[in-house]
């Protein structure tokens, strides 16, 4: 028998550790359901269809098919499926955390990312798998989740290999610092409708504001304000693409003050004005349905 936590339904699924004693596990969320991670435990999830929101202590995130994202122990997050959102997760104490690292020196990190159909359709399996397993021994012990987890932990390898330029004598130092890193990078992605303070930053990492953004610039190769501004016109771009708010409620939704900032931060970043580019979006979309129905009705006419 298989054994996992659903929030279905408009149903709310909360996921404390001590409480529950189901530390270790598998959870997901469909269609308006949600679930409630405790603040003892790491959590990941993928998005598989539909979207989600996940709001955290690292801010506010929208989940598309493809995507994945992790929080740290105490980020709380509640993630929110839509109607047709179908995300699954599993939840990690401190401990499961630890053996992790001991399965093949590997680890897995706050951040997101994206994943193919083939590794989206691995994941889902494994996943089953790991209820499977849990379900049949009674308890959520981590080695029930050990395919999963190195899964998970290889699809994070593109993160770990800057793992390298973290400073630190030891390798569990140098993780310890990246940890706390990608957290700080997840907060900017998380609150790129405003203009982020390095004194946030520094307290969430509980570094010095100096050694966070000399360590922050080593490892990504932008500053702190750098890939803040470079979020917020990216996010200032998908609301050009995916809504029809007017654009000084674009520049007011990405942090910027006025339109005249606004406007030269955009065109510096994509060459052109905000209009020009919600213009050229619409015209692709045009020619696109235009060279389709002239497709179609091609292959209309070789048929008849």
């Amino acid at each position: 028998m298989e054994q996992r936590r659903w929030g279905d339904r408009g149903q709310l699924l909360k996921l404390e550790s001590v409480e529950s004693g189901e530390t270790n596990g598998c959870a997901g969320v469909a269609r308006l359901g949600s679930a409630q991670v405790g603040a003892e435990l790491f959590s990941l999830w993928v998005q598989l269809r539909g979207t989600a929101w996940a709001e955290a202590r690292e801010g506010r995130f929208r989940l598309r098919a493809g995507q994945w994202i992790a929080f740290e122990k105490d980020s709380r997050p509640l993630i929110q499926a839509d109607r047709h959102g179908l995300c699954i997760g599993l939840t990690l104490d401190a401990e499961a955390l630890r053996r992790l690292g001991g399965f093949a020196d590997c680890a897995l990190y706050a951040g997101r990312g994206r994943m193919g159909r083939h590794d989206a359709l691995i994941t889902l399996r494994l996943w089953r798998e790991a209820c499977r397993r849990i379900g049949e021994g009674g308890t959520a012990d981590v080695t029930a989740l050990r395919p999963l987890l190195l899964h998970l932990a290889g699809l994070q390898q593109e993160l770990s290999q800057r793992i390298a330029r973290c400073p630190g004598r030891s390798r569990s130092r140098k993780r310890q610092v990246f940890g706390r890193l990608q957290r700080a990078r997840l907060y900017l992605e998380g609150n790129c409708d405003r203009v982020v303070r390095i004194s946030e930053l520094a307290e969430l990492t509980s570094f010095s504001s100096w050694y966070f953004s000399r360590t922050f610039y080593s490892l990504y190769d932008e500053s702190p304000q750098a890939a803040a501004a470079r979020l917020r016109i990216e996010h200032a771009a998908e609301l050009l693409r995916s809504t029809t708010m007017m654009i000084g409620e674009v520049a007011a939704a990405s942090g910027f003050d006025n339109c005249c900032s606004f406007a030269r931060a955009f065109r510096a970043r994509y060459g052109v004005s905000a209009s020009a580019y919600r213009s050229g979006l619409s015209q692709a979309r045009t020619d696109s349905a235009k060279s389709s129905g002239a497709a179609r009705k091609a292959t209309a006419r070789g048929g008849t």
